[in-house]
């Protein structure tokens, strides 16, 4: 279904390619010539399609355009980025000067402000930490500075003149105080983002430009008919796709937005095709349930079938089985799409299979993720351990490899060495955990003595596998919390504490030696199910120590809290985690003396 969908988005985005195109212009009244006449960009002498242009604009609007007429053109609505389509809409433009880049081929084009000294920068931004996209002034403000910016769920800081001399960053989202050499800015959901800084004070913040507040489905194939709209969620990193499982029958149906036929999208295409504004109500040829999706920046829209299968396998001579018996997968108990399986498996072949039968089955040429197709090819497989994901709705499927690792150990100016690791230093300043003869990832330390953090310049410690940095695993919280790949150094008290640390789910717990309930502190003994969740988790404790009063905090990826529920026993704990966007979170849970971080994902 990805290929098809991009299909769609090139079909449209090339049309204008089919023509013969011999030159590339600019024009519109953000141009010295207006709609009058055309600024030509030059084309790059190793790529026919790439056109460049340096000129300073004006505010206004434009379009480019071919051969100097209008039968073949491109617009959009994005600035400063965007991907124009023929005949779209003038692109509004922020007078100042730019280095245009146009691609003919794509429609892709990006207009690089070049009279500005400050920029915004990081993973979560267009190129990375590669460069910057530069900001508008104020005109009113010398100091404040603009933009709309699409960004991804990851990080960013602002800087000046183009380099590291000066920046600004901060741990907030999405306002705060940027401060010289500050932490990367936690950008904690995709989207499009106005965005202000003030290089006097530092002040910064993002605000999310939400186009739809809902995206629907209505008609009669909906068990709401047309008189109640079926909501669809939006995806917590890509605010342009909508989703949900539908049950539908025979009939017909719309997508809308805002619950209101003022914006209606239809079609004539099913199960897959591209909404047209105002257009014909979709045909449901049969009744089922579906996965249905809509974006909303390409209007593709697409209705999976979810298949009602007894079992999911996966068979071949990578697996124990060979091609002669299954192994069964585990289905989520909250979405029958996804099946699950941690399995040894050997270097060869493998596919998913419906029922123990060939009837229906799913292969992939690529290793260790894709999107298996019925009867596709047999997926190569590398040998190893993995804990397995497929989607037997979209064919999404995953091998995501466990590691089994020969020494853990705990480092840090905070740890009993006063200092950290140096490079070539064998392992002398690490403290190695021993390993659960029973479970591998399962480590732990009798006795540490640990400092202040605070008292510590570059202070903290962290969990490191195999005496390098390559793996290792941080997080701020302490006494417990889940480390994470490269994350902030841990955060102690002073005290003497045990340590229980599991490298496969970065989950750790320090407890002081003087506890008589150190049982408790292993993270093993509370389990969250179904993890991944999609609405309710329930939380089991296999203890009959813990305090009846349990009160659970639960941090999104960036250490903000998002819910809070205290329950007075332990009889029937459960969340709901509904309403929570899709990604990895952290419980914290406390009976007043103790407390245990345990990591959840909530899938949608």
């Amino acid at each position: 279904m990805l290929k098809v969908l991009s299909t769609l988005l090139f079909l449209g985005c090339t049309l204008a390619a089919f023509g013969q195109i011999n030159s590339v212009g600019i024009i519109g009244t953000a141009t010295a010539g207006g709609w009058s006449s055309d600024t030509p960009m030059v084309q790059d002498a190793q790529d026919p399609n790439k056109w460049t242009l340096s000129i300073t604009l004006s505010n206004g609007e434009a379009k480019f355009r071919a051969n100097g007429n209008w039968d073949i053109n491109w617009g959009a609505t994005g600035f400063p980025f965007g991907t124009g389509v023929q005949n779209g809409p003038n692109i509004t433009i922020i007078g100042g000067s730019y280095n245009i880049t146009f691609n003919s081929a794509t429609g892709e084009y990006f207009f690089d402000l070049t009279s500005s000294d400050i920029g915004i920068i990081g993973s979560a931004t267009p190129f990375g930490w590669s460069r910057e996209v530069f900001m508008f002034q104020d005109q009113t403000d010398t100091n404040s500075y603009y933009l709309t910016l699409n960004l991804t769920q990851a990080e960013c800081k602002f800087r000046a003149n183009g380099s590291w001399d000066v920046n600004w960053g901060a741990d907030s989202f999405p306002s705060g105080i940027g401060v010289q050499n500050g932490p990367n800015i936690p950008v904690a959901a995709a989207g499009k983002y106005n965005i202000t800084f003030n290089k006097s004070t530092g002040a910064y913040n993002f605000v999310e430009q939400v186009d739809f507040t809902s995206i629907s489905l209505i008609g009669s194939a909906t068990a709401g008919g047309w008189g109640e709209d079926t909501p669809l969620n939006r995806d917590a990193n890509d605010p342009n796709v909508w989703r949900g499982n539908v049950t539908l029958s025979v009939g017909e149906v719309k997508f809308r937005a805002n619950n209101s036929w003022a914006i209606n999208w239809g079609g004539n295409a099913f199960p897959s095709g591209v909404g047209e504004l105002n257009g014909p109500n979709i045909m449901i040829p049969d009744s089922g349930d579906y996965l249905v999706t809509f974006n909303t920046s390409n209007l593709a829209y697409s209705f999976l079938v979810i298949g009602n299968y007894n079992t999911v396998s996966i068979i071949g001579d990578a697996t124990p089985g060979g091609w002669d018996t299954d192994t069964p997968m585990t289905q989520d108990a909250n979405d029958r799409s996804i099946w699950r399986l941690r399995i040894v498996l050997n270097t060869g072949e493998a596919k998913f299979r419906a029922n123990n039968d060939w009837a229906i089955n799913w292969g992939g040429g690529t290793f260790p993720t894709g999107v298996a197709t019925q009867d596709g090819p047999n997926i190569p497989v590398v040998g190893g351990e993995y804990r397995i994901t497929f989607n037997s709705t979209t064919g999404a499927y995953s091998f995501e490899e466990v590691f089994e690792y020969r020494a853990v150990s705990l480092v840090g100016k905070s740890g009993p060495f006063n200092s950290w690791p140096e490079p070539g230093d064998g392992g002398a300043r690490d403290l190695f955990m021993a390993k659960d003869p029973e479970d591998p990832h399962r480590w732990t330390l009798a006795s540490v003595t640990l400092r202040n953090f605070a008292d510590d310049t570059d202070g903290g410690v962290k969990f490191r596998a195999d005496t390098s940095w390559t793996v290792n695993w941080g997080s701020i919280d302490f006494p417990s919390g889940v480390g994470r790949q490269d994350g902030p150094n841990i955060r102690p008290v002073a005290g003497t504490y045990s340590v229980v640390f599991n490298s496969l789910s970065g989950e750790y717990v320090f407890s002081p030696v003087s506890s008589t309930r150190e049982d408790l502190l292993d993270p093993s003994a509370i389990k969250l199910v179904p993890n991944p969740a999609t609405s309710q988790v329930t939380i089991l404790i296999d203890s009959d120590r813990m305090g009846q009063n349990l009160q659970v905090l639960v941090f999104d990826h960036q250490g903000r809290q998002v819910m809070q529920q205290r329950f007075d026993s332990l009889n029937n704990l459960q969340l709901n985690v509904s309403q929570l966007p899709a990604g990895t979170y952290t419980l914290s849970l406390s009976d007043g003396k103790y407390l245990i971080g345990k990591q959840l994902v909530v899938v949608h």
